[in-house]
């Protein structure tokens, strides 16, 4: 019985490794229309950066989490600007108040000048009527002097008419002199209310140019909440932290990165294939990616970048002898986004270069 068993062992031990032999000696080839390769999983690593420096007052995020758009992942410390807003607040607050007051008293003023101006220039347009019409009477007087001295002469009227029509041309004469001097008073006063009015409205000066202060401390105070929203940093994508770079306490310069983050919609395979092969390869051509973690669930991909120039590999070897491959960078993008890639992560990417089908598991092709 022992025999049996013993020649059943050893039977099945020599199929096994007439099996593993021809397998070796005879590999699974890879389709002529089919370009596979080993490659890492690369992407957009984007760095948050400060734009002003300061401490790192809050860190919201750690590595690893994922982010939104638009989410706060850290803050730097803005007290400084934050009592330089309240200030510049505090100087707005009595400008305004100072332009109010002054727009106030000038509107007040120039009112007052335009009504004094209107009332003294009324005043010498009705003088003026007047001594026209003392004019006319005045004339009139010297004509009725005429005819009553005309008819003294005669013997037809009193001398005592005359000296009455006289005394009557002498007094409206006076009068006139009178009226003649308060319309050079009216022509003084209408001249000081003109220029009382220039004097207000030149005030609107003081009111322009308090407007113009107010303008530029509302500059300065846009600019300084600039700043501070500058220093609220915010994931720019909807990903994850790629890389904490910074530590809550730390002091940060102008232009240094905080944290990273990735955009899962970035990443990409990179591979690298040779002179001959790049030939068969055209941006467009249908592709797939394969993890290793899931063999037979291939990931849809697209060729989306052929490097235009070919570079040495491996990249590290010195010696000039040694780098005598020439290969070309080829970068496959997954038509949707795959939650299970990560930044270095090692793939396989397989491009459909003529007729036939892309593989639907790792199985299908030779051991890479």
């Amino acid at each position: 019985m022992n025999r049996k068993i013993i020649i059943a062992i050893i039977t099945a031990l020599v199929i096994i490794s007439g099996y593993l032999i021809y397998k070796k000696l005879n590999p699974k080839k890879l389709p002529p229309y089919l370009v596979a390769a080993v490659g890492r999983i690369d992407g957009d690593d984007i760095l948050i950066n400060t734009k002003y420096p300061g401490r790192v007052l809050l860190l919201r995020v750690d590595t690893g989490d994922e982010v939104k758009k638009g989410e706060v992942v850290a803050k730097l410390d803005s007290k400084e600007f934050e009592d330089k807003l309240k200030a510049l607040e505090y100087q707005i607050k009595a400008k305004e108040k100072e332009l109010e007051f002054t727009s106030e008293k000038v509107d007040k003023t120039i009112k007052k000048a335009t009504l004094n101006v209107k009332i003294k220039t009324d005043e010498l347009n009705a003088l003026n009527a007047q001594i026209d019409a003392f004019k006319k009477v005045i004339a009139q007087d010297i004509r009725d002097e005429k005819r009553i001295a005309s008819l003294v002469k005669r013997k037809l009227a009193k001398e005592h008419d005359l000296e009455l029509a006289k005394l009557k041309t002498k007094t409206d004469k006076d009068k006139l002199k009178g009226l003649e001097a308060k319309k050079e008073a009216l022509k003084k006063a209408v001249k000081v209310a003109n220029k009382d009015l220039q004097i207000a409205k030149a005030a609107t000066k003081n009111v322009e140019a308090l407007k113009d202060a107010i303008n530029a401390l509302n500059s300065q105070k846009n600019e300084v909440q600039t700043i501070i929203n500058e220093l609220t940093l915010k994931s720019p994508v909807n990903g994850y932290v790629d890389t904490k770079i910074a530590n809550v306490g730390e002091v940060v310069g102008a232009g240094m990165p905080v944290v990273s983050v990735i955009d899962p919609k970035s990443f990409y395979l990179k591979i690298y294939v040779d002179e001959l092969t790049n030939g068969k390869i055209k941006v467009g051509q249908k592709a797939e990616i394969f993890l290793d973690s899931f063999p037979n669930r291939p990931i849809k991909a697209v060729v989306s970048k052929i490097a235009k120039k070919a570079e040495f590999t491996p990249k590290e070897v010195e010696v000039r002898s040694d780098r005598i491959t020439r290969v070309y960078e080829v970068h496959l993008k997954p038509l949707e986004s795959c939650k299970y890639f990560k930044l270095g992560l090692p793939a396989i990417g397989v491009i459909l270069t003529g007729r036939g089908n892309l593989p639907g598991s790792l199985k299908e092709l030779p051991e890479m």
